[in-house]
Formats: structure tokens, sequence, C-alpha cells
């Protein structure tokens, strides 16, 4: 998503360096479930170099955006087309104007409405972003929507009520309470914990102890 260059070059940007001013997450659970989603991407896409994924990071998109306890910075998102490499802020003037692709809020009793209201009309009217999630690990309650025409358009599930990200080209589904991803074929995007467990198990059916090994 790029914002448009006549509107640039209206603007005197600040100098970048920009630090993310963003508070920790509410829970464990709400922390777990964030790492989860930057693991187990990060892993899927080990050998892409194209694409930036985070999360509870502040995204600077106006020098005159005002900082309000109302609007934080989404808990996870993903811009593709950009290098890979650590970010102490999304900066958007800072990065040729995009904005994420995608991105997914994690409800809480104190951010779902705002989740489902402000962030979602910031996200389709000035962020543009293809695609919005949010999920609330208490309630699983999990909905997803497209942005079309410029406005979000809710996205239909399949027969196992995932949701299809058209920029990830992913489904995104709940899993024992989590929220994962599934690739087009229906397999469950692994976290690193799990492939080593996996691969734990095929060592010991083996009768080989990893320990031997390190």
């Amino acid at each position: 998503m790029v914002i448009v260059e006549d509107e640039l070059k209206k603007i005197i940007f600040p100098k970048s360096d920009l630090l993310s001013d963003e508070p920790p997450m509410e829970t464990e659970l709400h922390l777990r479930q964030l790492m989860l989603l930057i693991q187990s991407l990060e892993l899927l896409w080990k050998d892409r170099q194209d694409f930036y994924a985070f999360g509870n990071l502040t995204i600077y998109y106006s020098p005159n955006q005002r900082k309000s306890e109302y609007f934080r910075g989404p808990d996870f998102f993903v811009v593709l087309g950009v290098a890979r490499k650590p970010r102490k802020s999304w900066v958007v003037w800072e990065e040729d104007g995009k904005y994420p692709h995608v991105i997914i809020e994690i409800l809480s009793d104190s951010t779902a409405e705002t989740d489902r209201g402000l962030k979602k009309e910031i996200y389709q009217e000035t962020f543009r972003t293809p695609n919005y999630f949010w999920f609330d690990p208490t309630s699983l309650e999990f909905k997803g929507f497209q942005l079309m025409a410029g406005k979000y358009e809710e996205i239909a599930a399949n027969e196992q009520g995932w949701l299809w990200s058209q920029q990830l080209e992913l489904f995104l589904g709940v899993h024992d309470s989590q929220l994962r991803f599934f690739t087009p074929e229906g397999k469950l995007v692994p976290t690193p914990e799990e492939v080593a467990e996996k691969m734990t198990q095929k060592l010991q059916d083996l009768g080989i102890d990893w320990r031997d090994l390190v």
C-alpha cells in the first residue's frame, strides 16, 4: 500500500530513528499468541527476504498523528515487498510509503471495542490494509476482512472455519484455542518448537538421544 506521491511532497517529515512506543501485551495468553504468529510465519518464509513481520510495534504514518491511549500500533502485522531486517518502529515515510498488507489484532476486554471500531476504520481509510483480522484468545471470536473497492467486506469461512488471506496466500484458523496459519493444502504451519519436537521424536524412533548430539 503506497501513499500518493503528491501527498508525500506536501509533507515535511521528521527524520527517522523513531522508537516504538507501545505498552506490553496485556496477558501471557496474548503474548504467546503474538509470538506464535511471528515465529511460525518467519519459519515458513525462512528463505524469503522480501517481507517484514512483527508485532506490538508503533507505526508512524504521519508527523502530525496524535499519540492517544485509544490508538496503538497493531498487535501483529506483515508488510510485503520490503527488506527483511530488524526495525525500531515502522516509519511509513522511510519505507517508500508502505503500510501493512496484513494486520491481526488480538482482542482483550480493554481493546476489543477500539479494534472493532476505530482501528478498523483507520486500517480501511488511512492504511488501506488489504487484509484485517481480529482474534480473541479467550472467547475465540475470529473475523477477517478483505478490502474491496475501498471498503472492508467480511471474509467467508471455509468448511473448517478458516479464513483465506489473499496477501499471505495462507488460511488462518483456530486450532487448539490458538490462531494458526494453514497452507493452501490445509497443512498446519508449525512453530519452531513443534518442528524441534518432531525431530526429537524421529531421533528417538531411531534410538538416538538428541543430547548425545550436543
